[in-house]
């Protein structure tokens, strides 16, 4: 099999201009602004999307509207393959992603965050495989929606995630470093609290297939940016991006939403002179242009270019104004950097 990861950086492209997308080239969000869940209007919001049965409604709406806008899925499907494993990213609503995880040697497959049950029961019919498993990083609808028409259709299908979160039709409840196999396919789950109180994100080993670790982070970590904190602190934010970092930079990210060139852009309002990030961000408006999807990066990557990887370097405390105080806890400090980029960031996404 071949299946090639998104190329990265060509040559012959337009230098980006700090802070912004090329001559000629309009940036168009990948989602609406306006919601700052840090007003009580966004909490209220939140409240009900996340704990009520309007919350259910809302994501059966989120499902048929982008069904009608992206018959074909909001970008193009790009598979990637070692030998043994072959991990496809299934674009759903208006900018998640879903992954079916599939062992080739024996058919079996699992499904990470399923949004929309009739993309992933489409993909899992056209790869022929046995769905096996349903890994949930967290409880939002935008990620376990699909469970319950999955496992009407599969029904050995085990779900896995937090006791913490309400994940729809939780059948093998997960500890933190606890590992699960499904064919010859490891995940280990951690628990990374923040987004929401029982967030995971699953971990593929991909050591028998002579491939690099996989992350499948949810909702904590995207191209270039981090999920809000609906029910964690900065603190509790910050130690859950640092168990993402120390799986090491050759880990390969593959996040739940497509918001690159939303975080790209963000970020080089924060950091003007990076080179790294004029350099993904130009890279991002061509893979877009194309519809195509821009994961996975690396981990590695992502602490050059990711503000909220990125706490811990002078250039952007400097950029944000902010210096550590005698005697603060260097950990208290980086909490601090990360609040400030979060609050900065909420506040561009409600302009």
């Amino acid at each position: 099999q071949s299946c090639p990861r998104p190329a990265g950086q060509g040559a012959g492209q337009e230098p980006v201009r700090s802070g912004g997308l090329p001559e000629g080239v309009e940036y168009i969000p990948t989602r609406k602004k306006g919601k700052n869940p840090m007003k009580p209007v966004g909490v209220a919001w939140y409240s009900l999307y996340a704990r009520t049965r309007l919350g259910y409604l809302f994501y059966q709406r989120q499902v048929k509207k982008a069904r009608e806008r992206y018959p074909h899925g909001h970008s193009v499907p790009q598979p990637y393959c070692y030998p043994g494993v072959k991990i496809l990213p299934i674009p759903v609503l208006s900018n998640n992603y879903s992954y079916l995880v599939i062992d080739t040697g024996s058919s079996q497959a699992a499904v990470i965050d399923p949004s929309d049950p009739l993309a992933v029961q489409a993909a899992i019919e056209e790869e022929g495989v046995m769905l096996e498993a349903i890994f949930c990083t967290h409880k939002h609808w935008d990620h376990s929606g699909g469970n319950e028409a999955l496992c009407q259709q599969h029904s050995s299908c085990r779900v896995y995630g937090s006791a913490l979160d309400a994940i729809p039709r939780l059948t093998h409840p997960l500890a933190d470093r606890e590992k699960v196999t499904v064919g010859c396919l490891t995940f280990e789950a951690l628990a990374t609290p923040g987004h929401t109180v029982g967030h995971m994100v699953y971990v593929l080993d991909g050591g028998p297939f002579g491939s690099p670790p996989c992350l499948f982070s949810g909702d904590l970590l995207f191209l270039a940016g981090c999920g809000e904190p609906f029910e964690g602190s900065p603190e509790t934010m910050l130690a859950s991006l640092d168990v993402a970092v120390s799986l090491g930079e050759d880990t390969l990210l593959w996040p739940g939403h497509e918001y690159a060139l939303e975080c790209l852009t963000f970020a080089s309002l924060l950091e003007l002179d990076n080179s790294a990030l004029e350099q993904k961000l130009q890279w991002a408006v061509q893979q877009r242009q194309e519809k195509r999807s821009t994961c996975p990066s690396t981990l590695g990557e992502e602490q050059t270019y990711n503000p909220f990887l990125r706490t811990h370097r002078p250039e952007l405390q400097e950029a944000l104004g902010l210096w550590q105080a005698g005697g603060e806890d260097p950990d208290a400090f980086r909490a601090r950097v990360l609040k400030e980029v979060r609050r900065r960031k909420d506040l561009y996404q409600a302009t």
